[in-house]
């Protein structure tokens, strides 16, 4: 089994920066892609940002590409969003997941990171 804990979330303003972090146990996971998503009240939730296992794809979805940047570190067992120039928009839960087979399941989630974002 895999526990996804996420951290970092808070309150900022509109313009500032905050990173998210997402620690993994329970084993490696080295071998698994990892996202992030994020759920605004009222609305369903989203996906953000994927990273493969390798580290060296990535994708994002449009309403944060140029301003989210996802990242791992394998050997500390993390992955981390870090995000700039935050819109009031942003606002919302944010999940970690992680999926074992890199098949756009995601089989393990975190219990979620509130970013509030005021303008």
């Amino acid at each position: 089994q895999v526990q996804l804990v996420e951290s970092g979330g808070g309150l900022v303003q509109a313009g500032d920066s905050l990173r998210l972090s997402c620690a993994a146990s329970g084993r490696t996971l080295s071998s698994y892609a990892m996202g992030w998503f994020r759920q605004a009240p009222g609305k369903e939730r989203e996906f953000v940002a994927r990273i493969r296992w390798s580290g060296g794809h990535t994708s994002y979805s449009d309403s944060v590409k140029g301003r989210f940047t996802i990242s791992r570190d394998n050997a500390k067992n993390t992955v981390s969003l870090q995000m700039n120039s935050l819109k009031p928009e942003d606002t919302a839960v944010y999940y970690c997941a992680a999926d074992k087979s890199s098949d756009g399941l995601w089989d393990y989630w975190g219990q979620g990171t509130q970013v509030t974002v005021s303008s």
